[in-house]
């Protein structure tokens, strides 16, 4: 058994058309599509179950009528599923940006988030921005700002397919152009702008930055972080944190791997390059996969490729 959503697709400035080249998506026409919503369980934007049936249950409902064998014992269904899943086409530089940590967010009216990114495609020049150039000050940085030249204090790590790296709320940080990025991260859509490369928005007008927001939330002690590069092991640890882990697997074609065992934790799987089949279920590649508490999950890669499994956001009590 497995849960699959439709798609929420979101216009942005920054955005292309890669998923639709790389993923067979049938997206909305002529618009630039920054970000694909492919898990959200949020007021104001609810995932919809994939039926044969057609009909639109959301992720809300389905957790209100079905919690113990989706999430397992302990799970409160009043609770909104607590991870963010999209991927985002980054054709252009996105702003850079914070998230405000956990002990700053209430008074700042939003909410904290940690986020990873999985490098799934690149070209052109890509690059991540992460974190501060080593001996960088918060008055260098202010000064940077006015001078409108903050890339001479941002770290800028080049990226490749395969790379992953945390990023923790605190932590600055923008997407350079040239990236397809699968982001696992906290239900939050708290995002503090602070510099947006003089750029205009959709509508021809500056987007708003959050300037005193950022410098209050920006960690100034974080120098130079480092991607999590994709090794040959079959089985490799991308990310673990108190919100999440991340583990990416590798198989061959026609390969069988088991994820779990019935009555084991809920699991969000993604094949980044490969389509798969869970018993006579397919997930194709670049879509999202919700394996249930209650069910087993043994996987089978149609080609040789990479699977990006998470979990840890909710262990049930036994």
């Amino acid at each position: 058994m497995i849960f699959k959503f439709e798609p929420l697709y979101f216009q942005r400035v920054w955005g292309g058309r890669t998923l639709e080249k790389i993923f067979r998506r049938q997206m909305p026409k002529e618009v630039a599509i920054g970000e694909s919503w492919d898990l959200v369980d949020r007021k104001d934007f609810q995932s919809v179950l994939i039926s044969p049936q057609k009909s639109k249950i959301t992720i809300r409902e389905l957790l209100k009528s079905n919690h113990p064998k989706i999430m397992g014992p302990g799970w409160d269904q009043n609770m909104r599923f607590p991870v963010l899943v999209k991927w985002l086409d980054c054709a252009e530089r996105l702003s850079l940006q914070v998230h405000p940590p956990k002990e700053l967010a209430g008074s700042l009216k939003g909410e904290p988030k940690t986020e990873n990114w999985y490098v799934a495609h690149t070209w052109a020049d890509s690059g991540l921005f992460v974190g501060l150039k080593l001996g960088t000050t918060k008055e260098n940085f202010l000064q940077a700002l006015v001078d409108k030249k903050l890339e001479s204090v941002c770290h800028r790590i080049p990226s490749s397919a395969g790379d992953s790296i945390l990023v923790e709320s605190g932590r600055m940080h923008a997407i350079d152009g040239g990236n397809l990025i699968l982001e696992i991260q906290q239900n939050s859509d708290t995002t503090f702008r602070v510099y947006d490369w003089e750029r205009v928005g959709t509508n021809g007008t500056p987007r708003e930055l959050h300037i005193d927001e950022s410098l209050k939330c920006i960690d100034f002690n974080d120098f130079e972080p480092t991607v999590t590069k994709s090794s040959a092991t079959p089985i490799q640890i991308l990310a673990e944190c108190d919100h999440f882990r991340i583990r990416k697997f590798k198989a061959n074609a026609n390969e069988v791997i088991s994820l779990k065992a019935s009555n084991e934790q809920c699991m969000i799987i993604n094949p980044i390059n490969s389509d798969i089949k869970i018993k006579n279920i397919e997930v194709s590649k670049g879509e999202l996969g919700l394996s249930p508490y209650e069910h087993e999950c043994e996987v089978r890669f149609k080609e040789s490729g990479d699977l990006i499994v998470t979990d840890n956001f909710h262990k049930p009590v036994t």
